[in-house]
């Protein structure tokens, strides 16, 4: 399993030279400054590899961009409206531009509107701590009372309206300003940051879209894009819904190991393929994901370990992100299954049998608590994950080697 780091660019609080000390083999960056739909052209892929080819002092850092997360989809491709076709021409432009780059691992999600949503992005555990969680009852503050979502009533019980309204009520301003920051809250350096007007705007185009329409839709694009892909030897990855459960009237398709067969299934190519996020897909109680590695495993290409906790027991519950191996998800029988998957590859002769993986997210810890990171994207609480991940390939991969 191959050790990558996700870097966000200059800006990033943790530098080139603090993911080479981490001892990560390869990183996962973006183009963030890249306006949506336009093409990533050579020049700045080319940038962006340099940046991250090169120690702050000039020395050669040995790293190379690994995987690119995200190339994003267009909320145009995703609605098949305005400049969608144009969206993807760019777009299998910026895969042949990719290619030539050498870089071969695409992740990219389908999500509608919002990428992943949380209603805290710093909150405390006992031990001094900050992560990042998602509380169902003031998630249902910001929906009803502060986005104000026509037909939002609908989508919640008696009981969790009342809990809502009575949380919404107690609440500060400055709270209740902060939560609608942290629901809409994007990547740094992200070209696009929408507004409680642009979320609502979005929401209202795809008042009347279900399920099959927006699965059709992503399905008309990977067809669209993947014998692009297949032809430059391009593997394509679609991380999951985040949280893997409907939010704010919108059709969620990537949430579900059934969803990923029908992915899988519906453009048949070993280009098109699965970014297996276990902290996403480990935030819904009926998801195994050790599980859906063994099942789904010839066509995953990328992996986010990361552990979540639930605090309740619904579909649509209430979590928090946990320590790597101190979450819900048995992260030792996960990486056991991935490591198992690494080796059926290489008995086959696949060149692509060393999967990446990286530490996703993680929690405040130490000095991380006063330097004011990417929430998520913490260096020491990484560093944590990854050695405590580390641990696990390290002891069991001669077992499974054998």
């Amino acid at each position: 399993m191959k050790q990558t780091w996700r870097w966000f660019g200059p800006r990033d609080l943790v530098s080139i030279d603090d993911t080479l000390q981490a001892g990560v083999q390869g990183i996962v960056s973006a183009l963030h400054h890249v306006p949506t739909g336009a093409v990533w052209t050579p020049e700045e892929i080319a940038k962006r590899q340099r940046e991250i080819g090169t120690m702050k002092d000039g020395a050669p850092s040995g790293l190379g961009w690994d995987v690119v997360e995200s190339l994003p989809v267009s909320e145009d491709i995703k609605k098949q409206q305005g400049d969608w076709r144009s969206h993807i021409a760019n777009y299998i432009t910026s895969l042949e531009h990719l290619a030539g780059a050498g870089i071969e691992v695409i992740c990219y999600n389908f999500m509608p509107v919002l990428d992943w949503t949380r209603t805290d992005l710093a909150w405390r555990l006992p031990n001094g701590a900050t992560c990042m969680r998602f509380d169902l009852t003031d998630f249902a503050a910001f929906d009803l009372h502060i986005l104000a979502r026509p037909g939002a009533a609908e989508d919640y019980d008696d009981a969790l309206r009342d809990a809502a309204a009575k949380a919404f009520a107690e609440m500060p301003e400055d709270r209740k300003a902060q939560l609608a920051k942290n629901v809409v809250f994007g990547l740094p350096g992200a070209a696009e940051n929408f507004s409680l007007e642009d979320v609502r705007a979005h929401l209202a185009e795809y008042a009347a879209m279900t399920e099959d329409t927006l699965r059709k839709h992503l399905l008309d694009f990977l067809a669209e894009v993947v014998p692009t892909a297949e032809r430059l030897g391009l593997r394509m990855c679609c991380h999951p819904d985040d949280p893997p459960a409907p939010l704010l009237g919108l059709p969620r398709i990537m949430s579900t190991e059934e969803h990923y067969r029908k992915l899988v299934d519906g453009v048949d190519s070993p280009a098109n393929g699965i970014t297996l996020c276990s902290g996403s897909l480990g935030a819904r109680p009926d998801n195994n994901l050790p599980g859906m590695m063994e099942r789904l495993g010839d066509r995953v290409h990328f992996l986010h370990l990361r552990n979540v906790k639930r605090e309740t027991g619904e579909i649509r519950c209430d979590f928090h992100e946990a320590e790597h191996l101190g979450g819900d998800t048995d992260m030792v029988a996960l990486v056991e299954a991935a490591l198992k998957e690494e080796a059926k590859r290489k008995a086959a002769g696949r060149t692509d049998w060393n999967i990446p993986f990286r530490p996703d997210h993680g929690q405040d810890i130490l000095d991380d608590l006063g330097r004011s990171a990417q929430p998520g994207y913490p260096s020491i609480g990484r560093l944590k994950g990854l050695a405590e991940l580390r641990g696990i390939i390290a002891a069991l991969g001669p077992r499974v080697a054998a």
